[in-house]
């Protein structure tokens, strides 16, 4: 896709922070989604307290399915690139938090851990990247 992450004026010689260019991709990834047919419910879900975790997009598909999104950015590839750092740490803190943000609903809907991965300008997106099996 060749997507630039990062725009720079004349007024700044400065590299983006790492939040910055975070939230760059999650602007991204929302935008891609939003064009897929999903629709935004949060963004920035946390839970509260020490240890909780936090979902960067909570998503509802066209079916009704609630789609936690994990948004990975990464410069290149190397060490198995954005998708692969999704790794089994963050998979439970994100069934976690998704468990957390079920409790307020009063039917809970069938659900899905999709992540996007923002890499070298490129969006892949991975749906059911992982499940919540036996957490």
């Amino acid at each position: 896709m060749g997507i630039p992450l990062v725009k720079t004026g004349p007024a700044s010689s400065r590299s983006p922070s790492t939040k910055q260019l975070g939230d760059q991709a999650e602007d991204l990834a929302l935008a891609h989604l939003q064009r897929a047919g999903l629709r935004l419910l949060e963004r920035n879900y946390r839970t509260p307290g020490r240890g909780g975790g936090e979902i960067d997009l909570i998503m509802r598909a066209a079916d009704g399915t609630c789609v936690f999104v994990e948004v990975r950015r990464r410069a290149s590839s190397s060490h198995g690139g954005a998708a692969a750092s999704v790794s089994w740490t963050k998979q439970k803190r994100l069934v976690f938090a998704a468990r957390h943000y079920l409790l307020r609903l009063r039917t809970v809907p069938p659900c899905r851990f999709d992540v996007v991965a923002v890499q070298a300008g490129d969006i892949e997106w991975l749906p059911g990247a992982f499940d919540a099996g036996g957490w």
